[in-house]
Formats: C-alpha cells, structure tokens, sequence
C-alpha cells in the first residue's frame, strides 16, 4: 500500500475510480485484475505491485469510501441538532451528496452489500459492523429522546431505518440510472411518517 500512497493523487484517483467501476459492474468474483488494469491504464503486474492481492485492493475500496463518507460527515454534521429525525435527514443530505461528487462509489457500495463472495463476505461484515458504531454515534449522541412515546424501542427504530434504507440499496442495485434526489425526498417522507407516529403529540407536526 506505500507504494501506492505514495503516487500522485491524481494517479490515485484514476487506478481508484477504474477499480471502483469495475467491482461495482461485475461483482467481486467476475471483476478481474486484467480488467481494472485495463481500464487504469496501467499493467496487471502493477495492480498487484500496489496492492499485493485483489482481495486487499478490495477492502481497500470498501475502507476508502466509508472513510470519505465519514470525514465529510465530521466535517459538515451540525451536532448542535436534536432531533432524532432531523439528524437521520442531514447525515443521509451528506452521503448522497458524497455519491453526486463520486459517481463510481454508489455502483460499488451497492454491489458491495449484496456481496456474498467466500472469500470476503465476513470481512464485508466486520467493516458494515464497524459502520454501525458510527451510524449510532450520529443518530442518539446528543439527541432528545424524550421526544418519543415511552413505549417506543429505539433499537427497533433503528432497524426499521436499516430495513428501509436496504429497500433502497436494493431498487439501485436493479437500475443502471437512479435518481437520488427522488430517493431522498422518498425517504425523509417517511421519516416525516415516522415522526409523527412515534413522537408525542407535543412533538408531531399537525395533521
């Protein structure tokens, strides 16, 4: 990997954004080293000579684009909010906002979940296990619970968050054009449903 790092980041980006592609196109098992290469510009023997394996440039990706969505997250997340909700609708503003700026990373995120390689699927599941600590990190550090009704389970609510966010992974991993800003607009819909159900009356816009 210090080889690799040690590129300029423009070559980076190029050999990055190639590899990103062609995961994200074939899956891991189908996307072949001579192919990344290929649309690199470089030799397949230079793909190995940065990356050893093709299973480590793999998790390299994987590692890469939670580490742009978490840094822009830091930088942009305003943890002066509150509210549950509004929190879920900021962070998932940023990520797809990150997605519009890296038009290779939503192919291969999406291809990533479904991933179920033996080779690396239990690494897939240790990195998304990792994500979660940092996905509750933003959504209960700082935030008023007591907005809630007393009966409500805020694990469950997270998993019905996970359960529809899946949804949506999914309809991406069916289309070869998605439109996020439609997506996003869906899902703070149903946020807003969310809210209103499951937040006392003091807390719910008027119906």
């Amino acid at each position: 990997m210090e080889k690799f790092l040690s590129l300029p980041r423009e070559k980076q980006n190029v050999i990055i954004d190639a590899a990103l592609r062609m995961f994200g196109s074939n899956g891991y098992k189908k996307a072949s080293v001579s192919d990344i290469a290929v649309a690199a510009g470089i030799s397949k023997a230079m793909v190995f000579h940065y990356f050893g394996t093709k299973k480590a440039l793999y998790l390299y990706l994987i590692n890469l684009c939670g580490s742009i969505m978490m840094n822009e997250i830091n930088e942009k997340f305003d943890n002066s909010i509150t509210d549950f909700f509004d929190r879920i609708k900021m962070s998932s503003q940023i990520e797809i906002s990150v997605m519009k700026k890296h038009a290779a990373i939503p192919s291969f995120l999406t291809s990533m979940y479904f991933e179920n390689d033996e080779e690396v699927k239990d690494d897939i599941k240790a990195i998304l296990a990792g994500g979660d600590d940092f996905r509750n990190k933003i959504a209960f550090e700082g935030v008023d619970t007591s907005k809630f009704k007393d009966e409500v389970d805020l694990k469950l609510v997270m998993k019905m968050l996970s359960w529809i966010a899946d949804g949506y992974t999914k309809q991406l991993s069916n289309q070869s054009e998605f439109d996020f800003d439609v997506m996003l607009n869906e899902f703070n819909e149903c946020l807003d449903m969310l809210k209103n159900n499951l937040y006392k009356e003091d807390y719910v816009q008027n119906r």
